[in-house]
């Protein structure tokens, strides 16, 4: 599972007016280069200029889905709301967001309404194995995991975490793990060896030069160890 979290502000444009158009467009070069998820994560947009991003980000996962093996979702970052509104395939929460279970709440009434899909999904970011088994026990389809190694966007976190910290949360949860913080080419086959379902990265994503090249290379990568692993059930990445 290959999810690009997006930040417009790190975007290499002349102009920063124009930072919303060039995400669209890296969102689209996503798609296309066949990530499986984009993670919405602009959290200083207003909300209707979130769910206008949120709108041409699906219109753009309507157009890919169809050419796919598998469809193309869209998460917004915090905004339940925004989420709901527009239809999205999902949330993914911090640890400092509205709780999962009321959350989960909200998305079933959305569902019995026919407002929202079933297959919408509540994701969490974690930073401990605590965080992650609450996050399981109340009703959260998947967690971010990190930071794994080091990386500037989550110094705040305090250290990386580290691979036998990521294969402890892996083992101790049922639903997948995305592994994120610091992620390269070079370092995101110890994630996948460690059991996590895929990967989230925001400079990963958005800085390749050859998007294309780059997740082809990490699909490559993660089937071969997913050869390599055990039939356990306990692992998240199985």
């Amino acid at each position: 599972m290959l999810c690009y979290v997006t930040d417009r502000r790190a975007l290499r444009v002349a102009n920063p007016a124009e930072s919303l158009a060039a995400l669209t467009r890296k969102i689209e070069e996503m798609a296309a280069a066949g990530a499986d998820w984009v993670q919405i994560r602009e959290k200083d947009l207003p909300a209707r200029e979130l769910a206008s991003l949120t709108r041409q980000a699906l219109g753009i996962a309507a157009n890919f889905s169809a050419k796919r093996v598998s469809a193309f979702r869209v998460l917004v970052n915090d905004r339940l709301d925004v989420a709901i509104a527009e239809r999205a395939g999902g949330v993914h929460l911090g640890e400092k967001s509205l709780p999962v279970r009321e959350a989960k709440r909200l998305v079933e009434s959305a569902v019995r309404k026919q407002a929202l899909d079933e297959s919408f999904l509540i994701g969490v970011s974690c930073h401990s194995i605590e965080a992650a088994a609450s996050a399981e026990r109340d009703g959260a389809d998947y967690i971010f995991f990190g930071p794994v190694f080091s990386t500037p966007s989550k110094a705040a976190f305090g250290a990386p975490q580290g691979m036998a910290r990521l294969t402890e949360v892996c083992r101790a949860v049922g639903i997948p793990v995305l592994a994120i913080g610091g992620l390269t080419l070079d370092n995101t086959e110890s994630c996948i060896a460690a059991g996590a379902a895929g990967i989230a990265a925001i400079r990963l994503f958005q800085d390749a030069i050859d998007p294309v090249g780059a997740i082809q290379r990490l699909c490559l990568r993660a089937n071969y160890h997913r050869r390599q692993l055990p039939a356990d059930p306990q692992n998240c990445g199985h």
